[in-house]
């Protein structure tokens, strides 16, 4: 994309299975009027008698100019048109345990946050998913004979891995010959743990040989290949949006109460859809406000294009939305995930953020704020 520092923003989000795409065109700063808008099926050409801007948008994604409807202008947004489009369904898996350790081949686990070894070349025989929560009640309702497994925590042996809704246990047991992960005390059963280097809580000892390791904190790869720390704030969003997909899918559920290891709720979310690729062009974004946890989405080019989750967020911090958020606690229907307080507060940020530069128009549905997480 080629802009001068006046160009137009613009903002367009496909969705893949609707086949449709909202096109928003920012409102042209003075000087800059009249304005020529151009839609072909793979690019966006907007030309003032100051600039030309061109967008051009990924191969997989083209758009149908003969259908534009719902021509309007919105104060404070600009033009809004929509058109139908023909996307290509994203096949390509998440990679979460990419974070994904195989059976039989050794593992090391590293701090996400700076890339300290937690457990090297551990080689996993079993990489098994634990049941629901409520998975003790589900076989007292079925069985006709007292729970075989009453009073029987599910432990990892030593070459196991149990993967959670957000967090994986392992077993240390033989990973006393290497530095272990500080253990910070505190009164409670569980104790934190915490990485050596950058004192970021990783997880939680749930007895003395089995951790349980958040997936947002912990990277797991295949012992000697070299990766990319990806920033922190594009795996956190990674992360969480695999975890809401997997969960609405298997669940049939798509409101969640995100809370921290404190047991203090953080955010309500509330998952719209999981097929949308947003397309933005910031134009001049010199004004825009910065965070050191963001900074990774400011320093590439103005313009970008991502696969996104769409959310509902409400911040549940300094007792807001009290009433709702208890309401929201008691429906066994939404389900809960469980972070680092930290994270949540990480994440809490990214939503904000992501909420702030949206076209004003789309920032609210409702009572709830709206924002994206890429995937």
């Amino acid at each position: 994309m080629t802009a001068s520092p006046a160009a137009m923003r613009v903002f367009l989000e496909v969705r893949r299975r609707l086949q449709s795409a909202l096109l928003i065109l920012g409102e042209p700063k003075e000087g800059d009027m009249p304005v020529d808008i151009s839609v072909m099926p793979s690019s966006l050409q907007m030309r003032t008698p100051g600039s030309c801007t061109e967008l051009w948008f990924p191969a997989e994604v083209r758009l149908v100019p003969s259908s534009c409807r719902g021509l309007q202008y919105v104060a404070g947004d600009g033009l809004h048109l929509r058109l139908q489009t023909q996307a290509e369904l994203s096949t390509k898996p998440l990679s979460l345990f990419t974070q994904s350790p195989q059976v039989q081949e050794c593992c090391t686990f590293y701090c996400q946050s700076c890339g300290e070894v937690i457990i090297r070349d551990r080689k996993l025989l079993r990489v098994l998913p634990l049941p629901s929560e409520n998975w003790g009640a589900l076989v007292g309702e079925w069985c006709c004979h007292p729970d075989p497994f009453a009073n029987k925590p599910l432990h990892p042996q030593e070459n196991d891995c149990f993967t959670g809704d957000s967090f994986f246990l392992v077993n240390l047991r033989s990973d006393s010959w290497q530095p272990r992960p500080e253990l910070g005390r505190k009164p409670k059963t569980n104790t934190k743990v915490i990485c050596k280097r950058c004192k970021v809580m990783l997880g939680e000892t749930m007895s003395s040989e089995t951790t349980k390791l958040y997936m947002t904190e912990i990277i797991i790869q295949p012992s000697e290949r070299n990766f990319p720390i990806l920033p922190r704030s594009q795996f956190v969003q990674s992360v969480i949006a695999q975890c809401l997909v997997e969960l609405s899918s298997a669940r049939s559920t798509f409101r969640f109460t995100i809370q921290g290891h404190d047991g203090k709720a953080y955010v309500l979310l509330w998952l719209l859809n999981s097929d949308s690729l947003v397309i933005e062009s910031l134009g001049n974004s010199k004004s825009i406000k910065k965070f050191p946890l963001l900074e990774d989405i400011l320093k590439d080019d103005s313009s970008s294009a991502w696969n996104a989750i769409k959310v509902l967020y409400q911040p549940c911090i300094k007792n807001r939305n009290k009433k709702l958020a208890g309401s929201w606690e008691s429906d066994i229907s939404i389900h809960s995930l469980t972070l680092p307080a930290a994270t949540c507060l990480e994440l809490l940020l990214i939503l904000s953020r992501s909420n702030a530069m949206l076209p004003p128009s789309l920032r609210y549905m409702n009572s709830f704020q709206v924002a994206f997480l890429k995937m």
